[in-house]
């Protein structure tokens, strides 16, 4: 399969190499990839930052709470 790109997307990629943050197309490739993967995982947006809760939050209520676990949070 051939790729043809546009001269403005070719443009980009070519600033992009020339950064050094990527040391071949391919590279550039499968990181934007990653990247787009990532913003449209379905657990990250299911999910509003608002509700979110902290690690101790979690394991405080069920079905952590009333395990054996001790914590005790510490001023930081």
């Amino acid at each position: 399969m051939k790729v043809q790109l546009k001269p403005e997307t070719e443009r980009l990629v070519n600033e992009e190499l020339q950064s050094g943050r990527f040391n071949s197309i391919d590279h550039l490739i499968v990181q934007g990839i990653y990247a787009q993967r990532e913003k449209y995982r379905p657990e990250c947006s299911a999910q509003e930052p608002s509700s979110r809760k902290s690690l101790y939050e979690l394991l405080t209520q069920p079905p952590f709470a009333r395990s054996e676990l001790n914590i005790e949070r510490q001023k930081d």
